[in-house]
């Protein structure tokens, strides 16, 4: 079957054709008249037709064999170029042989080598010039048609210089870079590629209200979190989008584009200033050690397996009951850490028998603990389950921790577990007094050889599965409303890496005994959040998409607390991490309670289990919750 012939591209072959052989003759007669400083002597005028129509068939036949007619000439790109030199220099190359040829049997060249030198550089010249030239007409043309995106970089450096670049060659849209905004004092009143450079603190408001800014983008990756805030909120009180530059070593084989160039998000105004962590201390604790991470397929799980990795552990074993997630993470592994020895095990904490045979065949000699069910409304409808997970699970580790004679345990805890007001809190506390009088127990035994028990709390952490963050972006994809629960509920936020950075420091500085807590910075109001995330996604409250007051949902409170009222804190060398001074219990008593706690699952009676809670942790005390019943007869009585 015959091919469809495309008589427009056809048309346009031969059109590009017909201007390149046009030039090539234009390119000798100019030759010509520069060689004899144009006064072409009457004896040479003769040899003019035979050296065109020399030069005419061997550039035709050259652009035949490189298809230098082939290109769109408004997308004229350095393939096209290589193609017109190849094709040119072979012409003259071809030329010069046979004017040695020729020569043997009559006086006159072809084409005299000079005319040819000349026109070497001349028809190259001209050939890629006019496709340059019919480029950028074409691409003004284009552009003149498109409404212009006003733009703003944040950033006078090289990075701002790309970006910039970058905007202008991108043939989707019109950008015009109107002004570059830094903060640096070298660079102002400067002008960059033609655009001016402006101060941060004098000019961007200004900037900003005259609405001529149709966006501002963030290249300079290494700006401080406070000005990048700053900056941030500048955008979103003027409606102006906000995009962010990624850093040079995510860009695409060394080149930044348009599509990576993506909108601002509101983790990134969450963020806080990089961590310093004394990675000394970290890496001799965890270089070469046989190492388990229990929960390795969470979010938190994952980020500590990652950063563990960084510090050539002799074997990292990541054990978990959720099988795809898991295997994702045996994937991660292989790709990112090929030299890394490490071991994926699928498996229940609360299966005290396969965590046995877990700690006798692999022997880990450091525990991270981050097993655990987190969901508060979940597990207000499931005290039962959480007990079994978050106590009973905790209870295996820790005592096979002793019986395997690991050296440090790192119990991953929750604000939540201070003064309670839901299940889940309750049983993480639950797991932090269990751990705590362990630890108190064995020291008192055996000293400083015993197993080290550490437990490290933090708030809610950015992007965690079932987090508000991706559950407001799910919302405003969706079209709306977001909901939340109440006008006034504030949480306090941490990046998931940042979070795992402290835990691993925590569980390095830690003796024993001890409960670390987090700086979590400020809490920040929920229903700022879902403005800030509707104004960050280009849409307007109300307008566009609104928000909606959907309730407290069980268990839930007003606000987080990281250390209880009776408690105080100690620093410790690391300003975001403080001890939490907190009430000690025996050993033998907590386990005797613990022990009656577990064995209540068998009843399956919520009220039963949450009232033995309520026992162990007197100051749980049930907010939104059916079991705020159970506080009522507690205060009768």
């Amino acid at each position: 079957m015959l091919k469809k012939i495309n008589l427009k591209a056809l048309w346009t072959h031969w059109a590009v054709m017909a201007v390149d052989c046009l030039i090539i003759i234009i390119s000798l007669i100019l030759a010509y008249q520069l060689r004899f400083n144009f006064n072409v002597p009457l004896s040479e005028q003769p040899l003019i037709f035979r050296a065109v129509i020399s030069l005419f068939t061997v550039r035709f036949i050259c652009f035949l064999l490189f298809r230098t007619y082939a290109g769109m000439i408004q997308y004229t790109s350095s393939e096209d170029a290589q193609r017109i030199f190849l094709s040119i220099s072979l012409g003259t190359a071809t030329l010069g042989i046979f004017n040695f040829v020729v020569i043997q049997f009559q006086e006159n060249y072809l084409v005299p080598f000079s005319i040819l030198l000349i026109d070497y550089f001349i028809s190259m010249f001209l050939l890629a010039a006019y496709r340059i030239a019919v480029k950028t007409i074409y691409e003004e043309v284009v552009k003149s048609k498109k409404p212009k995106v006003a733009v703003i970089i944040y950033g006078a450096d090289n990075n701002g210089i790309i970006t910039k670049r970058t905007l202008e060659q991108d043939r989707k849209k019109n950008y015009d870079v109107v002004a570059f905004i830094d903060n640096n004092p070298s660079m102002q009143t400067k002008n960059l590629e033609g655009v001016k450079v402006l101060n941060i603190d004098r000019d961007l408001d200004k900037l900003l209200a005259t609405g001529e800014a149709d966006m501002l983008i963030i290249s300079d990756t290494t700006v401080r979190q406070t000005i990048k805030n700053k900056v941030i909120d500048a955008c979103l009180k003027y409606d102006v989008k906000v995009l962010s530059v990624p850093q040079a070593s995510k860009w695409i084989n060394g080149e930044l584009s348009v599509n990576q160039i993506r909108q601002v998000r509101i983790e990134d105004l969450l963020e806080r200033e990089p961590i310093k962590l004394d990675k000394e201390i970290i890496e001799a604790q965890t270089r070469g050690k046989r190492i388990l991470v229990t929960g390795a397929a969470g979010s938190i799980g994952q980020e500590i397996v990652r950063q563990l990795a960084q510090y050539n552990p002799a074997l990292l074993i990541c054990f978990d009951q959720a099988e795809s997630p898991l295997h994702e993470l045996d994937l991660e592994l292989q790709h990112d850490f090929p030299k890394l020895k490490f071991e994926i095990v699928l498996g229940d904490i609360r299966v005290e028998e396969r965590l046995d045979k877990v700690f006798r065949l692999l022997k880990p000699e450091l525990v991270y603990h981050a097993a655990a069910y987190k969901h508060v409304p979940l597990m207000e409808n499931n005290p039962s389950e959480s007990v079994l997970t978050n106590v009973l699970g905790t209870k295996n580790c820790a005592d096979l921790a002793v019986k395997s004679g690991v050296e440090v345990f790192v119990l991953v805890s929750t604000d939540k577990a201070v003064n309670p007001t839901n299940v889940m809190g309750a049983s993480k506390r639950i797991a932090e007094i269990y751990v705590q009088s362990l630890n108190r127990k064995l020291f008192s035994e055996h000293g400083e050889k015993a197993t080290h028990f550490i437990t490290t709390r933090f708030g809610n952490v950015l992007g965690s599965n079932g987090s508000v963050i991706p559950r407001f972006r799910q919302q405003i994809e969706a079209g709306g409303p977001i909901t939340v629960t109440d006008a006034e509920i504030t949480r306090f936020f941490m990046t998931i890496p940042e979070a795992c950075q402290l835990v691993l420091e925590a569980g390095a500085m830690g003796k024993g005994g001890e409960i670390f807590i987090f700086d979590m910075g400020e809490p920040v109001k929920i229903i700022d959040l879902a403005k800030k995330m509707i104004q960050l996604s280009g849409l307007q409250l109300d307008k566009d998409i609104k928000i909606e007051i959907s309730g407290l949902r069980p268990g839930e409170k007003l606000y987080e607390e990281l250390l209880a009222n009776a408690e105080n804190t100690i620093p410790t060398h690391h300003p975001k991490i403080l001890i939490a001074k907190v009430r000690e219990y025996e050993f033998d008593e907590a386990c005797k309670e613990v022990e009656i706690l577990i064995s209540l699952f068998d009843k399956q009676n919520n009220n039963a289990i949450v009232s033995k809670m309520k026992q162990i942790v007197p100051e749980y005390i049930s907010n939104n919750s059916v079991y705020e019943e159970l506080d009522l007869k507690l205060e009768e009585k």
